[in-house]
């Protein structure tokens, strides 16, 4: 959020600036603003939830964890970057809801660590770009998507011959990215579909699968499908009312998402599987539990001890090696 302590009092005196400048032209754009989403997201705070996470890489089950930060932040329209003084340039400025999802885990001898990034308008979610980097022993890999009405602009930079390049896609109507459904399918402004419905649509497959498997960027067909009712999950942050949105691929893959039935609608579990070749079953290629979750101004939370807060989200700190041991 802030690089550094210098920024302290200017940011803050930005931020209440950029409440005050942004939540009428959300207003204006909408039509009117939704009163939960604003009181509970413009509070200053992030949404920080910690996952059990499993994936399998190398045809091996690997166990690792998982972090989805969101949170509201100035946007800007023209530099698709943070805004650090919103008064500087209102009409280039509007709010935007930011999707952190990291995830680590180990592979033998080493482990990856990846971080997929989306900022969406946070008056209708729709996707204005979306970053991934991903590092392991073997070297890094960086993506970025600037993402406007009709088309994907795709930068990507690889430690692999042949991958590194500028490329552009058409977007479909109505196309949304496997990434952004982490948000949409929350309905944070009113339910992404009713119960027992049905929507088709075109789906840009999700960074971190088609970093894992070397797969360029494209869109695919999918359907997603609410369950009719509610059900019980149970994840090691508890149980929980859900509801059941069943994700199908034309590339033969399925994602379950369960998100609370209250709000601030959550993500409890998901899971996506892709059919197994010539055995006609499903291996689960990656799924994640909900841990733990808070609100908290984690940007601030950077001292020795504060690690502590780690433990709301189902975490543990990372392991201090000391010297002599």
């Amino acid at each position: 959020m802030m690089r550094n302590g210098r920024f302290g009092a200017a940011a803050a005196s930005s931020a209440v600036l950029a409440a005050a400048l942004l939540i009428p032209l959300l207003a204006l754009a909408s039509g009117g603003s939704h009163p939960i989403f604003e009181s509970h997201w413009q509070d200053g705070r992030a949404e920080l939830s910690g996952y059990r996470y499993h994936v399998i890489r190398y045809g091996e089950s690997r166990e690792g964890q998982a972090v989805m930060i969101t949170v509201t932040e100035p946007f800007s329209a023209s530099k698709r970057v943070k805004v650090e003084d919103p008064a500087r340039n209102p009409s280039d400025t509007f709010e935007a809801l930011k999707m952190n999802l990291v995830r680590d885990f180990q592979t033998g001898i080493y482990d990856y660590n990846t971080m997929t990034s989306l900022f969406v308008r946070s008056r209708d979610f729709s996707l204005v770009k979306a970053s991934f980097s991903g590092s392991e022993w073997c070297g890094n890999v960086y993506e970025e998507l600037v993402v406007d009405r009709d088309s994907v602009r795709e930068s990507l930079h690889s430690y692999f011959e042949g991958e590194s390049g500028e490329r552009s896609l058409r977007r479909p109507p109505g196309g949304v990215s496997e990434d952004q459904l982490f948000i949409l399918l929350r309905g944070l402004r009113g339910d992404f579909l009713r119960p027992g419905e049905t929507r088709s649509l075109s789906l840009l497959p999700g960074s971190v699968g088609r970093r894992l498997a070397h797969r360029p960027l494209g869109w695919v067909n999918a359907t997603i499908e609410r369950s009719a009712k509610s059900e019980r999950a149970s994840v090691p942050a508890g149980t929980f009312q859900a509801d059941l949105y069943r994700v199908k691929t034309a590339d033969s893959r399925t994602g379950l998402f369960w998100v609370e039935r209250a709000y601030p609608h959550r993500i409890v579990r998901w899971s996506w599987s892709a059919a197994a070749a010539g055995v006609g079953a499903s291996e689960a290629t990656e799924s994640a539990e909900l841990a733990g979750s808070a609100r908290l101004p984690y940007w601030r939370l950077h001292g020795n001890g504060q690690e502590t807060y780690l433990k709301s989200l189902g975490l543990a700190p990372l392991a201090t090696v000391r010297p002599g041991r």
